[in-house]
């Protein structure tokens, strides 16, 4: 059984890595990496890099503040530096396990206030879907506005997903993996109901919908809008204050800095490490479609995401060391 455990967890570290590793060897196989290597050590103002990722310590830290108005409206009012701490480890967490590090947050935050893992869930979904709802609008403006770059993208880089999903909606298989699942969850809910395992699952999914609800019971949702907005508007400069620290990018303008900030935030939403692989892929994409020399496009991508991942470990180790730190003599009894 260890043994298994062992090799599952391996697995879930290195299938996505995999991934990721491929898709970066993808992009920088035919690149001349002298030139790279040239632009990493002459042609970068670090300085200006160190001062963007203060920007993105605000935004991750807002997002803990925001998170715990959530919580807040549950009835319990939480530590807010546990909820920032929570947050900050979530990231580090992720670098090593995709998504394990919302698990983490939940689970860290339920033994240290007491509340049910599931209603902690239920607003992290909340937490989420605004993540979705903002870099979904802000897609939408840019395909309105900037209709001509993304059918430049689609042309010069195939739409493999946009492939993928007509292959996946033009086969029965699909519509047979919604139906039956959804058939089964029906038999099991309407006629098992009695079981006391399904009762549990019942009581499960009822606290994950109370936290769901977290966002209809905030009692300042004028303070969650602009705890939102200030959270992206923090995530948007630590990425665009990067432009300024390279000479080829620097003159893009804010209106290419948002199309390739929200390209990146896409990419960061794949299941990889990071985004790793497919971050890069957007970003230098991105800025190729601008006029930016591909070497020069792929040194960016290198620099900027080595230096932003070795802040979120850093920052996120603080985090996961801090909680118990800031909780000494209140840990919930295991």
């Amino acid at each position: 059984m260890k043994f298994k455990q062992i090799f599952h967890k391996v697995i879930q570290i290195l299938f996505p890595l995999a991934i990721g590793v491929i898709l970066l060897w993808y992009l920088y196989r035919n690149q001349d990496l002298s030139e790279i290597m040239q632009v990493v050590k002459k042609g970068v103002r670090y300085d200006i890099i160190f001062l963007s990722l203060f920007f993105g310590l605000a935004a991750n830290t807002i997002r803990g503040l925001r998170w715990g108005m959530l919580i807040d409206s549950l009835g319990k009012r939480v530590e807010r530096k546990n909820a920032v701490f929570a947050v900050w480890g979530n990231y580090a967490i992720n670098m090593v396990f995709p998504r394990v590090g919302e698990i983490w947050r939940c689970g860290v935050m339920s033994k240290y206030e007491k509340i049910p893992f599931a209603t902690l869930l239920g607003t992290l979904f909340v937490d989420r879907i605004m993540d979705t709802l903002v870099v979904s609008l802000l897609t939408l403006c840019l395909c309105v506005f900037n209709i001509s770059f993304f059918r430049n993208f689609f042309a010069e880089n195939p739409p493999v997903i946009i492939e993928t999903l007509y292959t996946l909606l033009s086969s029965v298989w699909t519509y047979v993996g919604i139906i039956l699942p959804a058939l089964i969850f029906w038999f099991v809910f309407a006629k098992l109901k009695h079981l006391s395992v399904v009762k549990k699952i019942i009581g499960i999914f009822r606290n994950i919908w109370e936290g769901f609800k977290s966002l209809w019971k905030i009692e300042h949702k004028a303070h969650f809008v602009i705890q939102t907005l200030l959270l992206w508007g923090g995530y948007f400069l630590y990425f665009y204050i990067t432009f300024f620290a390279f000479d080829f990018t620097k003159d893009l303008g804010i209106r290419i800095g948002l199309i390739a900030f929200v390209m990146s935030s896409i990419g960061v939403a794949v299941p990889v490490q990071g985004g790793i692989g497919v971050w890069h892929f957007m970003v230098i994409s991105t800025l190729v479609t601008f006029g930016v020399d591909v070497s020069d496009a792929g040194a960016f991508a290198m620099v900027i995401f080595a230096i932003q991942t070795m802040w979120v470990v850093l920052v996120g180790l603080l985090g996961i060391v801090a909680l118990p730190i800031a909780n000494k003599g209140h840990e919930t009894p295991v």
